[in-house]
Formats: C-alpha cells, structure tokens, sequence
C-alpha cells in the first residue's frame, strides 16, 4: 500500500494540465484589466486633448480669429465624438476690481471690463466591462478648463 502511494506522489503526468487549469483564469483576468484600465486612460487622455484644443481656439479668437462658443463647443463635440450636453462652453467677465464675475459683458459700466474668460466642461461616462460581473462603477469623467481672454 505505501509502496503504491509512493509512486503515486512520484507521477507527474497531468501536471502541466492541472497548472494551467489554475493559472490560465488568473492571466485572463489580468489582460482583460490592462485592457480595460488603457482604455480609461486613454479616455482620459482624449478629453484632455479636446479641452486643450479648445483653449486654442479660445486664445486665437483674442488674435483676431472670429470664433463664438457655439463654434469652440462643436469643434469639441466633433473631436471627441460626444453630444451637445456633455460639452459646455460658456463666457463670463470680471468688472473692475470685483472678485466675482458675470456672464454678460454689458453690466459692467463701459470700460469697465477687466477680464474675459472661456470655461470649458467635457463630461462622459465608460462603463467597463467587469462591471457586469458586479465589481466596480461606471466611471465618470470631467474635465474643466477655464481660459483668460483677456
């Protein structure tokens, strides 16, 4: 009996089969995580992309190009592939010596204009895939850019 056990301990037939079998999943798991962790990031690092472009065009318009924000929201909206309500891009002004600001340029007194800014909001949203086996959220992204004019 215990000269059948010995040899059955020595057999290493079936081994590799039984390794893989554990290890296999494991490595599976960890490509399908680089994968989905490189596309977030490379979300990311589109919407930072688009909201740079942004401030471009913003800064341009100071130069002497005629651009509103309706242009700057659509050159965005088509960059990124993303809808109107995931891209705001507003104006707002500072008057005189006022720590707070307003949106439109005619309430402060003539001459009165300190400062003009653009602010840029890109939203969206990844949901990835091991969200559906119940292990983490959708992920929300927000990118904020507020450009000096003047």
């Amino acid at each position: 009996m215990l000269r059948s056990l010995a040899s059955l301990f020595r057999n290493r037939d079936g081994s590799m089969a039984i390794e893989t079998a554990v290890v296999a999943p494991v490595l599976i798991l960890m490509g399908l995580g680089t994968f989905e962790v490189s596309n977030i990031v490379s979300r990311q690092h589109e919407l930072q992309t688009a909201a740079a472009e942004g401030e471009v065009i913003a800064l341009a318009t100071v130069q002497g190009a005629t651009t509103d924000t309706a242009t700057v929201r659509d050159i965005i909206k088509e960059s990124v592939g993303l809808t109107d309500n995931q891209i705001t891009v507003s104006r707002f002004y500072r008057c005189n010596a006022n720590t707070t600001t307003v949106t439109d340029a005619d309430s402060c007194a003539e001459d009165d204009v300190v400062s003009s800014y653009i602010e840029l909001d890109i939203t969206d949203s990844y949901t990835p895939v091991w969200t559906e086996f119940g292990v983490g959220n959708t992920i929300t992204f927000n990118v904020e850019r507020t450009v000096q004019l003047s």
